[in-house]
């Protein structure tokens, strides 16, 4: 079933009270993503689930591309992916479903919709109006506090990809380099590759 959505605000489902707290959280998250429809994602932020719809697919293109680019360098073992998986931060209360996503192929087999995070080598986020928010603020500071090595960010509102590292638990990411759409950007270890995003539109 597909459902044709012009980026809505997301919905969020927060129970009044769950004694079970994130793991709580986590099993009604199941429960949720067995029911959605196509081209929807659930995660839990900030101690919600948010709902919200996957990029559209004219943006399909700069994923491709994003994700291509990433192929050659990535660490031995891992693979990128743009398949819909979600990422669990348990010492956060955080678990995300990034737009792309690069992993340890053997660690990120297991029996549940909730991957380890710390199988992540990067992640990309293509945010949007929905997502901005939990995009730019709320995801750089738990991936880069997580140790999640690089996430690269492309904001089709602003035109602008961002490559966030070297990530703290305390400080989060404590670099970040930002280009236009048309520039290239390096992306640092554990790839050390140059992204270059020239034919990419918002």
């Amino acid at each position: 079933m597909a459902v044709m959505v012009e980026t809505p605000p997301p919905q969020t489902i927060s129970p009044a009270r769950d004694p079970y707290g994130f793991e709580g959280l986590c099993r009604v998250l199941e429960i949720v993503d067995q029911n959605l429809p196509d081209g929807f994602r659930s995660e839990i932020i900030r101690g919600r689930i948010v709902v919200s719809p996957w990029p559209k697919a004219k943006y399909r293109p700069i994923l491709i591309s994003l994700t291509r680019q990433l192929e050659p360098h990535v660490p031995e073992g891992h693979i990128a992916d743009r398949s819909p998986l979600l990422f669990r931060f348990q010492g956060h209360s955080r678990s995300y479903g990034p737009d792309v996503h690069v992993s340890d192929e053997e660690l990120s087999k297991v029996d549940s919709i909730h991957t380890p995070g710390e199988t992540l080598s990067l992640v990309g986020e293509l945010t949007s109006d929905s997502t901005a928010d939990f995009d730019r603020r709320d995801k750089v500071e738990i991936y880069g506090k997580a140790g999640v090595p690089v996430y690269v960010l492309v904001d089709i509102i602003n035109t602008t990809v961002t490559v966030y590292s070297d990530p703290s638990p305390e400080d989060g990411y404590r670099r970040h380099t930002q280009v236009k759409f048309g520039d290239k950007v390096d992306v640092p270890a554990p790839f050390s590759c140059e992204l270059d995003t020239a034919g990419w539109k918002a």
